[in-house]
Order: C-alpha cells, then structure tokens, then sequence
C-alpha cells in the first residue's frame, strides 16, 4: 500500500498544526515544525514498514521536531534578566543575579528534569500535556515535575550565598553563586 505524501498532508495537517501549537505555542515556530516534518515524512516514508501504523509514526516524528525545537532554543537563546532591570535598585540587581543563578541550577539538572521544569514553567504546558509530550501516565508527568522542583531546590538551597530558616524556607540571597 502507497500512501503519497499530498495524502498524509490532507489526513493529517490541521490536527498536526493544533497539536504542534498547543505544545509550542507559538505560530510561526508551529508552522516552520509542521513544515520540517513533512520533510521528514517525505524523506522516511519508505522505513515505515507497517502503513497501520503511519499516524504513529507520523506523531512520534512530531514530537521529536518538537523536542529538537526546544533544545535548539536552549542552545542559542541567551538569558540575561538584568538588561531591563534598573542598576539602581539593589533588590533588582540582587533578585536579577538569582534569576540567572536559579538558571544556571536549572541547566544542571538532569535533561527529562530540565525539560519537565522548562515546559511546565516557561511554556506553560500542563502536566497533563506534558505526560502527552513525553509519552508517559498523566501520574509520571506529575511525579517528574514534583522530582525535578524537589532537585531545583535542593540545589538552590544549597549554595553558600541562599540564607534559609530552620524548615528551609529562603530567607535571602546574597551576591551571586552558582
């Protein structure tokens, strides 16, 4: 059995495209994903072994786009909160060096982690879609979110410069370390 490409566009585009959006949230990154895997449809067609199962295929090549969308914002966006902060303001300036820290801490966690605190956090993904996102129970997206926020702060509390209570609630923040 031959499915062309021009068919799998016409069976599947539109519920690509509102699924591609509702993860990346952003329409021309939609677009430009949507786009890459029907290149890739187009070009690996021919491993698909069992047609019964092209729109499987076809969404785990999706959700790859879409993972390897992330990574590559990862690697090329620069995250400096303190541009838009006033210098003046000491609070701002020490709040504006603890953003950076908590990212740095973020970059260190383990990538299923990361990704669960980036996604959950920054696009607002719920952890429903989450679980959608990583092929895992609804109770497994939970479970790693708790992990990864339980990590975060285990190593935000931890720095030398985080002043917290006797239950290990911040207190304050001094300087910058990471």
């Amino acid at each position: 059995m031959n499915h062309s490409i021009h068919a799998i566009w016409l069976d599947l585009h539109q519920e690509l495209k509102k699924f591609i959006f509702k993860k990346v949230k952003d329409a021309d990154s939609s677009q430009d994903i949507l786009q890459e895997v029907f290149l890739k449809i187009h070009s690996k067609i021919h491993t698909l072994r069992d047609y019964k199962k092209l729109t499987s295929w076809v969404y785990q090549l999706t959700r790859h786009a879409i993972a390897d969308h992330f990574r590559r914002l990862q690697n090329y966006q620069v995250i400096d909160d303190s541009f838009d902060l006033p210098e003046q303001e000491k609070q701002e300036e020490l709040y504006s060096r603890l953003s950076n820290c908590i990212h740095f801490k973020i970059e260190k966690l383990p990538e299923d982690y990361k990704q669960a605190v980036l996604l959950t956090t920054f696009q607002n993904y719920s952890q429903l879609e989450l679980a959608d996102y990583f092929g895992i129970s609804y109770s497994g997206a939970k479970s790693r979110v708790q992990r990864a926020k339980d990590k975060l702060k285990i190593m935000i509390l931890d720095c030398p410069n985080v002043e917290t209570d006797k239950v290990k609630k911040l207190m304050d923040f001094q300087g910058n370390s990471q």
